[in-house]
């Protein structure tokens, strides 16, 4: 993609070390050119011109367990550039995968009720969403401040990630030092009062060695919607050694914090009614399970009880070595912890008080904290077996997850609502067309402190050989042994004591996929690939579908065997129009052959069977030097074979849809340079309608999303860029939870950056 914004400026260090131009968004830090001064002076280079000729079209994969460029890479992989995070205008996780077809998202309660829960492919990964190649476990809404680019992987990556990971998995590629000097800004305002600044880094303090520092203040209301409220801050410093080198030494922190006002959605119109006992007059009709038709600005929660508050902390220490340009070796520790607190109001629809236009105002709550050790080393190569080359990676990896998880006692009265809303319940209930969140809430509110606690331990060892027998043909194998080993303590109980469970598997997953290339800009490829979902294979993360702990019918999952899964996928790769465009498509199958469900005696057992079937198409890059695009489609069609249910309920949900799995989402994002400082873009998104749950009686209808971009480049080091979201101001729904509640999409969001770079 082009903007046509040349900068002719010296650079410093090595030229491959070239900072990148971003698109548009670049930014000041008053101090860098005193920094740039005080930093010893490097051997100075001829003027190098950079235009962003690579656009939105990537080349490789972040992950050295996939050491062929994309095109020849036999498995489906979505790289979401930098140029496309800021061309788009997105600021969290959730935000850009929206530009990835074939990922919908998921709300919840036990742990994640509004932070990131993508389904890839209908499977839940919110457990399989990793920072720079280490599993990210704590439950949070992830910022885009400090990331250089988002990688998704679709079908099971059990070889190459370990637990679950049945759809696919999430890497995030956070932002590092590197040679020369650059500091950029940003500075963005908006409606619902809408304010954001970020800066970026880059000193150069000697011959080899950078450090990088990256900040955010964001506080904002959220458009059509009273009374949400989001606000938060980070910063990310880090600092590396011997960059240019054979032996490199890179030390990071990171830190965000959040205080929101939750947004609770709006409540189902639940079509399984269930009558009140009172006689009061009944005043809707028995509702066809979509969200409840009132104005999108309906808030039910309470201002005066409901907040969030989470924070995340992580430190990480890398240390590479290159022995020859055939041999290197890696080693990387991260150490993490992230605090979850949060009261918030659940639009409750499970009592029938909604066709009396009253609702109860169920509470929410959660205090908890997630910690991680985790260490990876890893030694790459090249060789040569006679004529055949290979590619390989040998690596172990170590990690303990723990989670302690407490919540509060708060005082949400009689939900049936027999006294009506207002003061009468003490606001508990309210009305279902005009709540007040301003309603002045009396209510008690205590810490529970009566925690459970969870502990994971994994003991890992993998390989991975990509094998090219000639200019035609690369194997692709990998192999994964997980030693896992899980437990949980429950909450104590009312005699003091406290249930403890356990298990212990050994998870051995593999991969294979062929590639055949009958010209070098094109390939195709066979894959299949396995992985396996454990007992608390979401530990720290929402509710866990096969928790080890027992089910409400007395279940224990901590006799369960892990779930499996397989997928075979077929597919083909071009890179068109001088290798500025690339094309993909892909047919596929996920398959779990043992999924837990509930017997017809309420036993539960690992007998169940749900499959997805689909094809997908991408597309990134550029039609012309001044046209760039990136998207695709993507066409799910799943299916419970076999879901099981106790008594009169069992069979009946075999034949339905996943929840959460939209059959047919496209998206797509465009720019066009019409004059040599002047770009527009836009974007299209569609979404077809979306199970709740596997029941299939509640829902959330499909439905277009348009967006806008204008950017206008000033000068060298100044321009501006407007991002108009939602531009036709649709109501529509974002998220479908299990019961009870929809959440609701923002509004036409319209938002000016002043972006600086020097």
């Amino acid at each position: 993609m082009q903007y046509s914004a040349v900068i002719t400026k010296k650079s410093h260090g090595k030229s491959g070390a070239i900072p990148r131009l971003t698109s548009l968004v670049g930014a000041a830090v008053a101090a860098a050119p005193v920094a740039a001064q005080q930093a010893p002076k490097p051997v100075e280079l001829p003027q190098v011109t950079v235009t962003g000729d690579s656009g939105f079209k990537a080349e490789s994969s972040s992950s050295i367990k996939n050491p062929e460029p994309l095109r020849d890479t036999p498995r489906s992989i979505t790289v979401i550039p930098q140029e496309l995070i800021q061309s788009t205008g997105s600021t969290t996780l959730t935000d850009v995968l929206r530009t990835v077809p074939g990922i919908a998202f998921g709300a919840g309660e036990g742990g994640n009720p509004v932070g990131d829960r993508p389904f890839i492919r209908g499977y839940d990964a919110q457990a399989s969403t990793f920072l720079d190649g280490f599993r990210d476990i704590g439950a949070q809404s992830r910022e885009l401040f400090n990331v250089e680019n988002v990688e998704v992987t679709k079908g099971p990556a059990g070889a190459y990630d370990g637990r679950g990971s049945a759809g696919g998995s999430i890497n995030i590629t956070s932002k590092a030092p590197k040679l020369g000097n650059f500091a950029e800004g940003n500075i963005g305002v908006g409606n619902a009062q809408y304010v954001r600044g970020t800066a970026d880094g880059n000193w150069q303090f000697a011959d080899h060695a950078a450090f990088r520092l990256n900040a955010m203040f964001h506080d904002q209301d959220v458009a059509g919607r009273d009374a949400v409220h989001q606000k938060r801050w980070g910063v990310a410093p880090s600092v590396a050694f011997g960059l240019g080198t054979d032996t490199r030494l890179t030390l990071s922190y990171y830190h965000m914090q959040t205080d929101d006002i939750p947004d609770v959605g709006i409540p189902y119109n639940n079509p399984a009614f269930t009558a009140r006992r009172d006689g009061l007059p009944r005043t809707r009709q028995t509702g066809d399970g979509s969200p409840v038709n009132v104005p999108r600005s309906t808030y039910y929660g309470l201002l005066d009880r409901d907040f969030r508050k989470d924070q995340a902390d992580m430190g990480t220490i890398r240390f590479e070595h290159d022995f020859s340009p055939a041999l290197k070796f890696r080693n990387q520790t991260r150490f993490s912890r992230t605090n979850q607190d949060y009261i918030y109001t659940q639009p409750d629809d499970s009592k029938g008080n909604i066709y009396y236009d009253l609702l109860w105002r169920r509470v929410n709550t959660r205090y908890s904290t997630a910690r991680t050790v985790a260490n990876q080393t890893d030694l790459s190569g090249e060789f040569l077996t006679g004529a055949i080359k290979h590619k390989y990676v040998f690596g172990v990896e170590f990690s303990q997850e723990k989670s302690e998880n407490d919540s509060y006692t708060v005082d949400t009265g009689n939900s049936s609502c027999p006294n009506g809303a207002g003061a009468a319940g003490g606001y508990n209930c309210t009305t279902l067309l005009n709540p007040n969140p301003n309603d002045p809430w009396r209510g008690s509110i205590a810490r529970t402190n009566n925690p459970t606690n969870a502990k994971t331990n994994t003991a890992s060892v993998y390989l991975f050989d990509s094998v090219e027998l000639n200019k035609q043909w690369i194997v692709n194998g990998g192999v994964r042994f997980d030693s896992y080993r899980t437990s949980f303590t429950a909450a104590r109980a009312a005699n003091g004591s406290r249930a403890e469970y356990s298990r212990d598997d050994n998870l051995f997953n593999y991969q294979l996929g062929v590639v055949y290339k009958p010209v070098e800009n094109a390939s195709f490829y066979m894959s299949y690939g396995t992985s396996s979902t454990p007992a608390g294979a979401f530990l720290a993360q929402g509710s866990d579908p096969n928790g080890l702990a027992p089910d409400r019918s007395g279940n224990r999952g901590d006799q369960l065997a892990p779930e499996k899964n397989r997928s075979f996928e077929l597919g083909t790769k071009w890179d068109v129009l001088k290798n500025r465009l690339a094309l993909t498509a892909a047919i596929f199958r996920i398959e779990t052959t043992n999924a837990r469900i509930v017997q017809q005696d309420g036993t539960a057992a690992m007998a169940g069977n749900k499959r997805v079937d689909g094809f997908e198409l991408g597309f990134s890059g550029n039609l012309t030097e001044k046209w760039a695009m990136f998207g695709g489609y993507t066409h799910l069609k799943s299916e419970l074979r076999n879901n099981g249910g106790a008594g009169s309920a069992f069979g009946q949900s075999n034949g339905q849809a996943f929840p959460n799995t939209p059959e047919d989402s496209f998206s797509l994002w465009t720019t066009y340079q019409l004059l040599p400082n002047l770009t527009i873009g836009g974007g299209a998104y569609y979404v077809s309608k979306i199970w709740g749950n596997e029941g299939t009686n509640k829902w959330v209808p499909p439905y277009w999303r348009f967006d806008a971009m204008a950017a206008y480049r000033i000068n060298k080091n100044v321009a501006l860029q407007l991002n108009v979201q939602n531009l036709t101001d649709k109501t529509y729904y974002s998220q479908a939870y299990t019961s009870h509640y929809a959440t609701v999409a923002p509004g036409r969001t319209a938002v000016l950056n002043l972006n600086l770079r020097y």
